[in-house]
């Protein structure tokens, strides 16, 4: 398997990390998830944008140019041969001795690596839906950087997972915010309310895309706080993200959710979604 690392294509193999790694130790560092269909990129612009937005959020020395990024990464996908997957980038603050929580000097170097994985869409859950529950939002106040330290994440996505569900849907003083590893929005009386960008979620570049798709469809879309009483409430639940793309839910908590009836609104920002795809990478085969 070909891979990223410090800015060459090797062997998996050919990689060492050394345990003073900023991101090993700290958590300091940034990534991307970049959805692959048809042997290529999806929103490829877009996501490197977001990667050197994380970067210049915590004052991260990027050494490559966003165009030599998109180089390497489509000489990986070539390389790669997979059809339909997800790129996963990653740049951490480089090794720096002896560990110290202060930022390290510009001459320590950013190690970037990635890899690309095979991951078909999954078509069964696109149309049936994916259960959630509800539970406190206990990340950090910044979630609006594409940081690699998820422990929060992680904890609340297993707190899902003992509740046989797939994601979990967080509030803060019951308030939604987003998901563990998605975005939430919910429909009612023909509209859309999500949770306005800022520090509290993370700019979902796949919440970008139908909210443009809401456009072109002439549907309303309310970019305000709601609370949990108002999810609970809703028409229609769903949640986006570039791996899941635009997901129903059926399920928060005990109360079920009935997904894509004939006029659905969530349907219908599925099918201009995937005109979206069809435009940037060509025809879907699934």
């Amino acid at each position: 398997m070909k891979v990223i690392w410090d800015n060459k294509i090797v062997d998996r193999e050919e990689v060492k990390i050394d345990f003073e790694d900023r991101g090993y130790q700290f958590g300091d560092g940034i990534y991307e998830v970049i959805r692959i269909y048809n042997h290529m990129y999806f929103c490829l612009d877009d996501h490197i944008d977001r990667f050197f937005s994380s970067a210049n959020k915590i004052e991260m020395n990027m050494l490559q140019s966003k165009n030599e990024i998109k180089i390497l990464i489509t000489a990986l996908l070539k390389e790669s041969g997979i059809k339909t997957g997800n790129l996963y980038i990653q740049m951490t603050r480089g090794n720096a001795s002896p560990r110290d929580h202060t930022y390290p000097s510009q001459d320590v170097k950013p190690l970037l690596t990635g890899s690309i994985t095979t991951a078909e869409r999954n078509l069964e859950q696109l149309q049936t839906g994916i259960k959630t529950i509800i539970t406190e939002d206990i990340r950090w106040l910044k979630c609006d950087i594409k940081m690699i330290s998820l422990l929060g994440n992680i904890m609340l996505k297993h707190e899902a997972h003992k509740h046989n569900a797939d994601e979990a849907i967080l509030h803060r003083d019951q308030t939604v915010t987003e998901c563990s590893s998605s975005n939430v929005a919910i429909v009612k009386d023909g509209a859309i309310y999500t949770h306005p960008d800022g520090n509290l979620i993370l700019p979902g570049i796949t919440k970008v895309v139908w909210r443009n798709c809401a456009k072109k469809l002439n549907i309303p879309v309310y970019e305000q706080a709601y609370s949990t009483a108002d999810l609970l409430k809703a028409d229609e639940v769903f949640c986006s993200s570039t791996t899941i793309e635009i997901m129903p839910v059926n399920q928060v908590d005990s109360q079920s959710f009935t997904v894509l009836k004939s006029n659905s609104i969530v349907k219908r920002l599925q099918e201009c979604y995937k005109v979206e795809i069809v435009q940037q990478c060509g025809k879907l085969t699934n």
